[in-house]
């Protein structure tokens, strides 16, 4: 007795022990997932760094000063129209200037207009006081002395070109270096706005498209495609310069309803998205969308608008990376804002000193800005997930390139000026949508074949058949998965007609032998043992899949008139993808029958069995005895069999991953693909940068996965623990 009491004690001791490790193991996950996730939606943080006295800019002058850094952060330059040394450098540590020699035909010129390439941040152009334009190129040479990084500026000075016919004084300028040659645009003391293609040998044009309104900005796209003009009317017009000689007005739009002049415009990376600043404070981003489904025709419409700033936009500089940008006012305010998020992420006040010019950093990790007064400010802004937010992941978004928001996953492409989408919503629709397939298929298969297993076959044929299904469970999934993909999904594709009659032979087949059965003999029915009455269905039903098979091609002349995918295509609008909805469901149905039928079988045989006895001794019929009886007492078990299997069919990877196309598409269809969490967290994973936003959106759909089985299944315990309750009397 000692002896025994010893052993209860340690096995209560190990199965305490045990399910205290699993909750503790569950717990520890969860809180993994969480740190990995919450770092996502942390707010930007941005702080001045650095002061240094440079040049003030001229005041005169409207677009006199740009300033950039290396991407080291180590060097900051300036370039100031108007002075004696159009081109400084600085320190920014130490704030010290750095001694270059500079071109010696700089001095011979004076400098009236600055501009930058769209796109590419160390390609600069000068205008001059007699309409020439003169291209500087700025590089950074990085190096090594003495252990310690050595950063080397150089300034190239193209030749300069003669613009303006009359040598009028620039004083704006858009410069922008293409793949066919240079692309300039200017516009002079007098008012004219000339355009000219360097390469082509083509004389400047002038652009009168935008009438007598005063010019206020004016910008090439990276592609010299479009030259886009924003005026003091507040309007902004788009010339098409894809034919150098040829510039042609393609657009007028009125981008600040509230009258106020266009200050800034600038194009963010992929050249999609305009960013424009007015008067008013206001900052917008517009973008060409098409005007109807079939239509080739786009206008720029408003998509974004964001927080105003208290006084007008000076200057908007485009980050080399992403789909932000940082706007600068007449009162020193710093706003950065990201395009896709439509969010204003960070505001850093000034100290009422206008800001002249600004520019992101190469990696978008700080900024350099130069005031009225000559002041150089630097910045460290430090924003790792710019384009994730509740509403990017959750809500519809106003992507580039679509006609209205929408929700969308792409988290690459080969393009470096790609827009990511992080939309979970496909993926959550995608997960639902191949649980739902399959649980149609599973949940009445394996239902009623535990019903029949339990209630109605001959106990030496259950012995049998029980232990093989079960065995199913412990197929591979992996397999499953490469035999749906490659085996089942192009048999579907071929035999499809076939499988659509065999939707209603068999079942005809199997109602016309059960009625024929009823007229047989009785000697005849006598032989076979209560029970075993499912060894005339097989033939039945083998027979009645073979002559569908064996005629497919006649079903679909008749059904489909030939071409099935042509008849989808014509009378639904559906089109046929060969890993489809229906290829999981048969896949994924059979990889859950084995859960759900075992535990149903179980909860079904285990009903007490003088309660069924009673039922008949009384004179009701097995199908009575089932429906009133069998199944209210097993209802805990079927249900809890029901959601151990959805859980189960949730969570599934390698079936969806290997037996559908990954698209996250948003599409009931049973012909069309999908992508889950589970799926996508597998394809992805391998190519997420550690701790990128990526990777962590990754451990949310993980966390996703984890909580909503979590519910399910403690939901399921609830209704398992209330139904027990309920019917315990039976």
């Amino acid at each position: 007795m000692t002896r025994r009491r010893i052993f209860d004690r340690l096995a209560k001791v190990v199965i305490t022990m045990g399910g205290i490790a699993v909750i503790l193991s569950i717990v520890c996950i969860f809180i993994f997932l969480v740190k990995e996730v919450v770092p996502v939606f942390f707010p930007p943080q941005g702080t001045q760094i650095g002061h240094v006295s440079g040049t003030p800019p001229p005041g005169a002058l409207p677009q006199s000063s740009l300033v950039g850094m290396d991407e080291y952060q180590e060097i900051i330059y300036q370039l100031t129209a108007g002075s004696d040394r159009q081109i400084s450098f600085f320190n920014v540590q130490s704030g010290a200037p750095i001694t270059l020699d500079l071109p010696p035909e700089l001095a011979k010129v004076r400098v009236t207009a600055i501009a930058r390439a769209v796109g590419i941040g160390n390609r600069l152009a000068f205008g001059t006081d007699d309409g020439r334009i003169i291209p500087v190129a700025i590089e950074f040479t990085a190096g090594y002395e003495g252990g310690a990084r050595l950063i080397v500026p150089t300034v190239t000075l193209g030749t300069p070109v003669q613009l303006t016919p009359s040598k009028e004084p620039i004083i704006r300028l858009a410069y922008q270096p293409t793949e066919r040659g240079t692309l300039t645009a200017a516009l002079t003391d007098h008012g004219r706005l000339w355009y000219a293609a360097l390469a082509s040998g083509n004389a400047p044009v002038a652009l009168m498209g935008h009438g007598a309104e005063p010019v206020t900005a004016v910008i090439f796209d990276s592609r010299g495609e479009t030259l886009s003009i924003g005026t003091a009317a507040g309007n902004l017009y788009h010339y098409e310069v894809r034919e150098d000689a040829q510039p042609s007005l393609t657009e007028a739009t009125s981008v600040s309803p509230s009258g106020a002049s266009v200050t800034a415009l600038s194009y963010l990376i992929g050249d999609r998205s305009l960013a424009i600043g007015s008067s008013a404070g206001d900052v917008s981003v517009w973008m060409p969308v098409r005007q109807a489904q079939e239509s080739s025709t786009t206008r720029f419409r408003l998509i974004h608008q964001f927080d105003a700033h208290p006084s007008p936009v000076t200057v908007i500089s485009p980050s080399l990376r992403d789909k932000g940008f940082i706007t600068g006012d007449t009162q020193g305010n710093l706003f950065v804002h990201y395009s896709t998020s439509a969010q204003t992420l960070l505001k850093l006040q000034g100290n009422q000193q206008a800001i002249r010019t600004l520019t992101f950093s190469p990696k978008a990790d700080g900024a350099v800005a130069l005031t009225d007064q000559g002041e150089l400010l630097t910045y460290a802004i430090r924003n790792p997930h710019p384009e994730t937010t509740f509403a990017t992941l959750f809500k519809p978004v106003w992507y580039e390139g679509y006609e209205k928001p929408e929700h969308v996953w792409q988290s690459s492409s080969g393009a470096d000026d790609f827009e990511a989408k992080f939309g979970l919503i496909p993926l959550i629709f995608g997960t639902l949508k191949g649980t739902l397939y399959a649980m149609l298929l599973a949940v009445p298969l394996a239902l009623l074949g535990a019903i029949y297993t339990s209630m109605f076959m001959h106990p030496n044929l259950r012995a049998k058949i029980k232990p093989t299904i079960e065995i199913m469970a412990a197929l591979p999934t992996v397999i499953l998965g490469f035999l749906a993909g490659l085996w089942l999904a192009p048999l579907l594709e071929r035999m499809f007609p076939a499988i659509v009659a065999m939707t209603v032979v068999v079942p005809l087949s199997v109602i016309v032998t059960a009625v024929l059965w009823q007229y047989l003999p009785a000697a005849i029915v006598r032989r076979l043992r209560p029970g075993m009455e499912s060894f005339v269905l097989i033939p039945v039903v083998i027979c009645s899949v073979w002559i569908c098979l064996g005629l497919n091609q006649q079903i679909e002349s008749f059904l489909f008139g030939a071409d099935y995918k042509s008849w989808f295509a014509t009378h639904w609008g559906l089109r046929y993808d060969q890993r489809n909805a229906l290829v999981v469901g048969f896949a994924m149905g059979f990889a859950i029958v084995p859960i759900i039928f075992s535990i149903s079988e179980e909860a079904l045989s285990n009903v007490p069995r003088h309660l069924i006895a009673g039922s008949l001794a009384l004179g009701a019929t097995r199908w009575q005895t089932l429906v009133k009886l069998v199944l209210i007492s097993a209802s805990p078990g079927i249900f809890s069999a029901s959601m151990i299997g959805f859980g189960r069919a949730i969570g599934e990877t390698m079936i969806v991953l290997m037996a559908t196309g990954n698209t996250p598409i948003m599409d009931w269809s049973l012909f069309n693909g999908f992508r889950t969490l589970s799926a996508n967290i597998a394809v992805e994973i391998p190519e997420a940068p550690h701790g990128g936003t990526l990777y962590r959106i990754l451990f949310l759909a993980a966390m996703l996965l984890f909580v909503f089985t979590f519910l399910i299944n403690t939901v399921a315990e609830v209704v398992r623990q209330r139904l027990r309750t309920k019917y315990s009397q039976y």
